[in-house]
């Protein structure tokens, strides 16, 4: 189940323009380390076991799936960090449901949803992941803070380019080869 939308902030701030609401969280996902990878993990594993996939892919969260590989949660490093290594836990002897944010207190993306409606919803519950859910609930990726504010910078980079361009004469939307 998804959870319910994160609320919107009132100040009225939006981190884009007009022409920024095209890029979507799926623009944002096809160009993630995620894509590349494999994001979920058993909720039965251990957390050892997530550490050394945080290890390897260079990356701070995954998505953890129960038996029947459906969405459960998510496992981060500040889970790792204030659950485990604080308290002074063995990561090898305890299971990732034990210490993972639970579904029930989850907040997801669509691939539908703008890149700064994601931004949006990071900020305002002070999370750095989103996991992607499609229509049916079922878990198609996971976002980083990092992958929002990548897609921005290259989408600012191509405006910056296009306007660039039509002020030199070189036509606004046909580059300048």
């Amino acid at each position: 189940t998804a959870a319910a939308p994160a609320p919107q902030p009132t100040s009225g701030r939006s981190f884009s323009t007009a022409i920024e609401e095209s890029l979507s969280a799926r623009d944002a996902w096809q160009k993630s380390c995620y894509v590349q990878i494999e994001y979920t993990i058993s909720e039965d594993t251990t957390v050892y076991d997530a550490i050394q996939r945080f290890a390897a892919y260079d990356i701070g969260c995954l998505v953890t799936v129960d038996s029947e590989g459906l969405i459960s949660g998510v496992i981060s490093e500040r889970d790792y960090v204030n659950k485990m290594a604080l308290l002074g836990r063995d990561s090898k002897e305890t299971l990732i449901k034990e210490i993972s944010t639970k579904s029930a207190n989850l907040i997801t993306a669509s691939p539908h949803d703008s890149v700064d409606g994601c931004m949006q919803k990071m900020l305002s519950k002070d999370i750095r992941h989103l996991p992607l859910l499609d229509d049916e609930g079922k878990v198609v990726g996971i976002l980083s803070i990092k992958d929002l504010v990548k897609a921005v910078v290259q989408h600012q980079e191509e405006t910056i380019k296009i306007l660039s361009d039509f002020a030199l004469g070189r036509g606004g939307h046909f580059g300048s080869e």
